[in-house]
C-alpha cells in the first residue's frame, strides 16, 4: 500500500509511535516560528529550560501581532523577544518585515520539512508541501530545545480537485467550499491533503490561503505536493535549491475522500459569526456594507494585493466604505511600491496599513457599531473585530474589492472582463529586515532584556488524588480561544502579564467569571461539543490555570487546546453520554473522587454531582506520556525532569 504525502511526511520525521490512526506519534521538528503575542510566553518558557541554544534547524521570531505601540507594554515584549533571539540561536524578523505565515512561506519554508509555530495559521506553510502545524508556545519551546512534538496519528482526508477555477472565483472560494461541506468540526483528529489535476492549476499563495484557513475545519494540517509550481516559486525567491518533489504514491490510500470541481464555484462568503457560515454572494444579496478589509495572513500575497490594485485602478471606493488594505510583507509592499499597484490603491481612496495581522487580531479597525465588515481574513468571531454587534462576513480579495466600490456585498463577475494577473518571474529578495542571532561565543555577552510588564510562567503543582470544586462556569459547543481569552487592542498587550489578562478571561460569555474563581479559588468548567477552537493562544489555558481551574469537562475538544491544557496541567475530560452534560447546572459542587489513581491505572473516571446527588462516567484520551505530564503539574515540569 502506497503513502499520502502526509504520511510521507509523517514517516520521515517518525521518532516514536506507529503510523496508527488515533495512536500517538512523536515527530521530529525541523523548524519553528513563534509571534510576539505568543511569543513572549513561549521565550519565557524556553528560558526556564534552561537550554542555551536552540537545536532546531531553524528558529524564526516574528513581531507582527502587537505592533500598535500605545504604551510600553508591547515594545518591552519586542525587546525582550530579540535580546533571547539573539542570544539563543533565532533569527528575529523585526517589525514591519511581515507576517509570520507570509514571511515564512516567501523566505524559509521548506517542502518536506516539518513545521510548528505558536499560531494556529501555521499550516499555511502545507502550500509548499510542509507538515506545518499550530502548536502551544511550550510546545515550541520543548521543540526548540530539541524535543519531541507529540499529536495524535490523524486520518487523512483526499480533497480531490478538477477542473479549474473560472475567472473573479478565488482560492479562498475553494477553501469556503471545503469549510460548508466539512464545517468548524469536520477536520478535528484529520489532515486534508489536496490531489488531483486541480491542484496543477493553483500557484503557491492559492493553496497557501487554502491551508491556511484548513485552520478552521479544526484539523491537524492542510498540505499540498510539491511539484512543478513549488519549485517555480522558490526559483522566484531565489531558493531553488531548498525545492524537492513530494508526491502521493499512485496506489495511495485516503481515510475520506471529497470531490470538488474548481470550475463550478462561485463567489462565496462566510456569514457572521463562524466560517463554516458558508453562502454564495448572489444569494446572500447586496447588503449594505460598511467597512472593508484586505489582509491577513489568509490574502495578504502580491499575487491577492494585485488583484485588489487592478480591481480599484481608476476608480473611487464608496462613500460609505471605509476600506483598509494591509500588504502581507515587506517584500509583498515594496513590489507594490515599485510597480504602481500601491498608487492605484492609494488614488482610489485605500487606507494602508503596516504589514502585519492588524485587524484580523482585534488590533485597530473596528468597525462602527451594528456595521457590516467585508474581510478577507480567516476568522469572524464574534466580538473579535472589537465590534460587539458587528456582522463579519469572510470574502476573497475580489469580492472585497469590487464590494468596496460598490458599497453593497457584490459578486465580481459582475465587473466584466477578466483580471489577468500572472505571478512574477522574480521576487524582490532582501532580507535586511532579519537580524541573525550571535555565534555562541558572543551570546555569552548578550543580556535577556525583561521589562516590568513580564510576569512569571504561572505556577502548577502535582496533581491531587481529589478535585472538589463548583461547575464554576458552564458554556455551550463551540466555545472558541477568543471566548475565553480575546484578543484585541486593549488586551494582547498583556500577553506576558497573566495576572492582568485573568480580568478578560471569558469576558464574552460572562463578565462575572474571573472574580467568581478568585472568591472560589478552584473550580471546574463545563463545556459543549468542540471546546477551544480557533487560535493556538495558550494563554486560553494558562489564565484559566492562573484562575484555579481545575478540570475542563466537556463533550469534545478542539486538538491544539486540549493539548495546551494538558501542557498546563489542567486535566481534560469529556462526558462518555454527551446527555450527561444537560444535567450539570453552573454552581453545582462536584467531585472526581480518586481522579489520579484512575488515570495512573487507566481506570474509568467518574464525576460525582455532589449537589444533585447524580454520577457521571467520563472518558480521558491520554497517552502515557500525557499522564505523566498531568501527574507532573504541566510541561514545564515534565520537561525540567527529564532534562535534569
Amino acid at each position: 500500500m502506497g503513502l499520502t504525502v502526509a504520511q510521507k511526511l509523517i514517516k520521515s520525521h517518525l521518532v516514536s509511535g506507529e503510523m496508527t490512526v488515533g495512536s500517538e506519534v512523536g515527530l521530529r521538528i525541523d523548524q519553528t516560528l513563534t509571534q510576539d503575542a505568543t511569543g513572549t510566553m513561549a521565550y519565557l518558557e524556553f528560558e526556564a529550560m534552561g537550554v542555551e541554544r536552540v537545536r532546531t534547524e531553524l528558529s524564526v521570531a516574528y513581531i507582527d501581532h502587537n505592533t500598535l505601540q500605545t504604551g510600553f507594554e508591547n515594545a518591552d515584549d519586542h525587546r525582550f523577544i530579540q535580546s533571547v533571539a539573539k542570544k539563543r540561536g533565532i533569527r528575529f524578523s523585526r517589525p514591519g518585515n511581515g507576517i509570520c505565515h507570509q514571511v515564512h512561506l516567501e523566505r524559509f519554508g521548506k517542502p518536506g520539512k516539518t513545521l510548528i509555530g505558536s499560531d494556529s495559521h501555521t499550516p499555511t506553510g502545507g502550500g509548499i508541501g510542509m507538515l506545518a502545524m499550530g502548536a502551544g508556545g511550550l510546545d515550541v519551546a520543548v521543540a526548540m530545545g530539541g524535543g519531541t512534538y507529540y499529536i495524535t496519528m490523524p486520518k487523512i482526508v483526499n480533497v480531490h480537485l478538477t477542473g479549474e477555477l473560472q475567472p473573479y472565483v478565488a482560492a479562498k472560494d475553494v477553501i469556503l467550499e471545503v469549510l460548508r461541506i466539512m464545517t468548524v468540526k469536520g477536520g478535528v483528529g484529520k489532515i486534508i491533503e489536496y490531489t488531483g489535476e486541480g491542484v496543477k492549476t493553483l500557484s503557491v499563495p492559492e493553496r497557501a490561503t487554502i491551508t491556511n484557513m484548513g485552520a478552521e475545519l479544526g484539523a491537524t494540517t492542510s498540505v499540498f505536493p510539491s511539484d512543478e509550481i513549488t519549485k517555480a516559486f522558490l526559483k522566484a525567491q531565489g531558493r531553488e535549491e531548498d525545492w524537492s518533489e513530494l508526491k502521493a504514491d499512485d496506489d495511495a490510500v485516503y481515510d475520506e475522500t471529497i470531490e470538488i470541481n474548481l470550475s463550478e464555484l462561485e463567489p462565496m462568503a462566510a456569514m457572521p459569526h463562524m466560517p463554516d457560515r458558508v453562502k454564495k454572494v448572489k444569494e446572500i444579496g447586496e447588503i449594505k456594507v460598511d467597512q472593508v478589509c484586505i489582509g491577513s495572513c489568509t490574502n495578504s500575497s502580491l499575487m491577492d494585493m494585485l488583484k485588489v490594485a487592478a480591481i480599484l485602478r481608476g476608480k473611487t471606493v464608496a462613500p460609505n466604505v471605509s476600506l483598509s488594505i494591509a500588504p502581507g510583507s515587506k517584500q509583498v509592499l515594496n513590489m507594490l511600491a515599485l510597480n504602481g499597484a500601491l498608487s492605484d490603491m492609494i488614488s482610489a481612496g485605500a487606507r494602508i496599513l503596516e504589514s502585519a495581522c492588524g485587524p484580523c487580531i482585534g488590533m485597530g479597525q473596528s468597525p462602527n457599531s451594528a456595521g457590516i465588515s467585508l474581510r478577507t481574513f480567516n476568522r469572524n468571531f464574534l466580538g473579535r473585530s472589537g465590534t460587539a454587534d458587528a456582522g463579519i462576513y469572510l470574502v476573497s480579495p475580489e469580492v472585497a474589492a469590487a464590494s468596496a466600490l460598490t458599497g453593497v456585498l457584490t459578486d465580481p463577475r459582475t465587473l466584466g472582463e477578466p483580471l489577468h494577473i500572472m505571478m512574477p518571474d522574480s521576487f524582490i529578495v532582501n532580507d535586511n529586515m532579519v537580524e541573525m542571532p550571535a555565534s555562541p561565543e558572543e551570546a555569552k555577552d548578550v543580556e535577556v532584556l525583561y521589562g516590568p510588564n513580564i510576569k512569571p510562567f504561572p505556577t502548577t503543582t502535582k496533581m491531587p488524588e481529589n478535585i472538589v470544586a463548583k461547575a464554576i462556569l458552564k458554556v455551550g459547543d463551540d466555545i472558541t480561544t477568543d471566548h475565553i481569552m480575546p484578543a484585541g487592542a486593549k488586551i494582547l498587550p498583556y500577553r506576558s502579564n497573566i495576572p492582568h489578562l485573568s480580568q478578560f478571561c471569558f469576558a464574552v460569555c460572562d463578565k462575572e467569571f474571573p472574580e467568581r474563581c478568585k472568591a472560589e479559588g478552584k473550580g471546574i468548567i463545563i463545556g459543549g461539543a468542540n471546546y477551544g477552537q480557533g487560535s493556538s493562544r495558550e494563554h486560553a489555558a494558562l489564565v484559566p490555570l492562573y484562575l484555579g481551574i481545575k478540570a475542563v469537562i466537556t463533550k469534545s475538544f478542539a486538538r491544539i487546546h486540549c493539548a495546551n491544557l494538558i501542557n498546563a496541567g489542567i486535566l481534560p475530560l469529556n462526558f462518555a453520554n454527551a446527555d450527561d452534560y444537560d444535567r450539570i447546572d453552573q454552581g453545582d459542587e462536584l467531585a472526581l473522587n480518586g481522579i489520579k489513581s484512575a488515570i495512573v491505572n487507566g481506570e474509568t473516571a467518574y464525576l460525582e454531582n455532589l449537589t444533585k446527588g447524580e454520577k457521571y462516567e467520563l472518558k480521558y484520551d491520554l497517552s502515557t506520556r500525557q499522564k505523566d505530564i498531568i501527574l507532573d503539574g504541566g510541561l514545564l515540569n515534565y520537561t525540567k525532569e527529564a532534562i535534569k
